[in-house]
């Protein structure tokens, strides 16, 4: 079954609220079109160029650690972050965080809820 992005989005924000992230803390949508149709979620604890080929084309990456923090001012292709994001982009897929948020919130991180439940 295939839903828009934004409802994922407003599902997972009333998981992981985003007001309960810290105040440095980047948490939500990196990348992806919330009018978009997901056919996938897949989970992990960051955000890297092995795991993003694991997701399939369509689908979207919920991650723990945040890709985009502090200290990044570019995603220009050429740097390995901005890479990333590039190649999410082409291949249709999206990416959304939740960190402190997901920390603080009950059920706690989507990477203890996969281990639960998984």
């Amino acid at each position: 079954m295939s839903v828009r992005l934004a409802d994922v989005i407003e599902v997972l924000d009333q998981a992981y609220p985003p007001r309960l992230a810290e105040s440095w803390d980047s948490v939500g949508l990196v990348c992806g079109d919330p009018a978009d149709v997901v056919d996938s979620v897949t989970v992990a604890v960051d955000a890297t160029a092995a795991v993003v080929d694991e997701v399939p084309e369509g689908g979207l990456l919920l991650a723990h650690h945040p890709l985009l923090l502090r200290g990044v001012d570019t995603v220009a292709a050429s740097t390995p972050k901005g890479a990333l994001v590039h190649r999410l982009i082409r291949s249709g897929r999206s990416l959304f965080t939740a960190h402190t948020n997901a920390d603080s919130a009950s059920p706690g991180s989507p990477t203890r809820w996969r281990r639960r439940w998984v």
